[in-house]
């Protein structure tokens, strides 16, 4: 066998060279294992191997291997309390690594948009005004010329109380409100004109909840009220609004339409912005005019100018953003108004709709998920 008496020096230069490297508490336990194990360990295997030395020699290699496993047990267990001591206490804090930059959250892109609508119509000039969810049948309906058995009502499945309740106006509520447009009545029966105000909040209809629909929405509704008001007035309102949240490049045309409370009644529409107004979108690269790509037909679907049919507009060039129109002469007479001398318009909107064609999104219920990876791309 080796020389006994250079194995167990070796064996201390080996030791004190690991020792030496050791850098951390699971370094140290790792040494120890290494050299002091009962099975396996290095000490141990050189204790055994004595056992093939010369007979007169094993008395002083015992003694010198007894003294080499002292002195590694007492340099482990030195090196391992030092670094117990070192340890910080369980639950401290290490005020010199530097800071985790907190999670900030921010308003919902709903909120934000409905913030901007009310900014640019408080610099317009209008009063924005807020009110009871739950409503009366009068105020609801019967003021804004829709009287009982009304077909105008069925265009709004309305969601009717089991008993009335007393509401924040005062009054005995039997429905939750289908618009906003209560509040333009209540603030008309106390007011005089002039009158310039917005009316943002919820408002609920028996609606599914899919793609485009919600049984719970936000609206803004508008009204002004004075003499010699008129429909340039109501034009040039909604397409400064208009220009002013989508971009000055988007055209404005009013459609005419039907609303009970209106006369005349009036869609703003504004130019599609995935198409220009065009009402097809443009002809994909490598195709020529004829709409085909070298000597190929053009595809199906596809008009001459080898471009498909906008989805967005559905071929039209046009997307609707809002209704409008004139305030009926009834409406005026509901509040004690004389039509014969003030005249008005009143428009109204659905927030998640116009979010739906402001930030290009195609599932309303996108905005009620609270998926963060959604939400987050909102940020203001």
């Amino acid at each position: 066998m080796a020389d006994p008496g250079q194995a167990l020096t070796s064996l201390r230069q080996q030791f004190e060279q690991e020792l030496t490297g050791a850098r951390t508490e699971s370094d140290l336990r790792g040494v120890r294992d290494r050299y002091l194990a009962r099975k396996g360990g290095l000490v141990s295997g050189l204790l055994k191997s004595l056992g093939s030395a010369p007979i007169e020699e094993r008395p002083r290699l015992g003694q010198l291997a007894n003294t080499l496993k002292a002195e590694i047990e007492a340099a482990l267990t030195a090196r391992l309390e030092a670094a117990a001591q070192a340890r910080p206490p369980k639950g401290t804090v290490d005020v010199t690594l530097p800071g985790r930059q907190p999670v900030i959250g921010h308003r919902h892109p709903l909120s934000l948009l409905r913030e901007r609508i009310e900014g640019i119509f408080t610099r317009f000039g209008f009063l924005v005004i807020e009110g009871p969810e739950l409503e009366d049948d009068y105020h609801n309906f019967e003021a804004l010329n829709m009287p009982p058995e009304h077909p105008a009502r069925d265009m709004q499945d309305t969601l009717y109380l089991s008993s009335p309740v007393r509401s924040l106006a005062g009054t005995a509520a039997t429905l939750l409100r289908t618009h906003t447009s209560g509040m333009q009545i209540r603030y008309m029966e106390r007011n005089s004109p002039p009158v310039r105000l917005i009316a943002p909040g919820r408002v609920y209809r028996r609606d599914q909840f899919d793609l485009t629909h919600t049984p719970m929405f936000t609206q803004v509704e508008g009204l002004v009220v004075g003499e010699g008001v008129s429909l340039a007035d109501l034009k040039g309102i909604l397409t400064a609004f208009a220009r002013e949240l989508f971009g000055d490049a988007r055209q404005v045309r009013l459609r005419p339409s039907f609303f009970p409370y209106t006369e005349p009644s009036a869609e703003l529409d504004i130019s599609c912005a995935a198409c220009g107004g065009r009402g097809r979108l443009a002809p994909k690269p490598g195709m020529n005019p004829s709409g085909a790509a070298g000597l190929a037909a053009p595809n199906p679907g596809m008009d001459p100018s080898g471009a498909g049919g906008c989805p967005m507009c559905k071929g039209t060039g046009w997307i609707e953003v809002l209704g409008s129109g004139m305030v009926h002469p009834a409406v005026f007479e509901a509040v004690g108004y004389d039509p014969e001398r003030f005249t008005g318009f009143a428009f109204g909107m659905g927030i998640e709709r116009i979010a739906l064609l402001k930030w290009g999104v195609e599932d309303i219920r996108l905005f009620y998920e609270n998926d963060l990876r959604f939400l987050e791309q909102f940020r203001p």
